[in-house]
């Protein structure tokens, strides 16, 4: 298992992009962050490939009007 396998909590990642756990929370529920795992019934995790894959994805070069 590689550096990109290694699984952030919320407050981890929170802390990693400076935003809340409230907003991951948002966007968990709305479909618009990066891809999660959830292990049991409340505990969340974030593998550190998908968030470097979402933020990829999420990267413009021009503002879309």
């Amino acid at each position: 298992m590689g550096p990109d396998d290694k699984l952030l909590t919320p407050a981890e990642l929170a802390e990693w992009r400076g935003t809340t756990i409230r907003s991951l929370a948002q966007e968990r529920y709305m479909g618009r962050g990066p891809k999660f795992l959830k292990l049991g019934t409340r505990t969340v995790r974030y593998r550190v490939k998908d968030v470097r894959e979402w933020l990829d994805e999420s990267t413009r070069t021009i503002t879309e009007g």
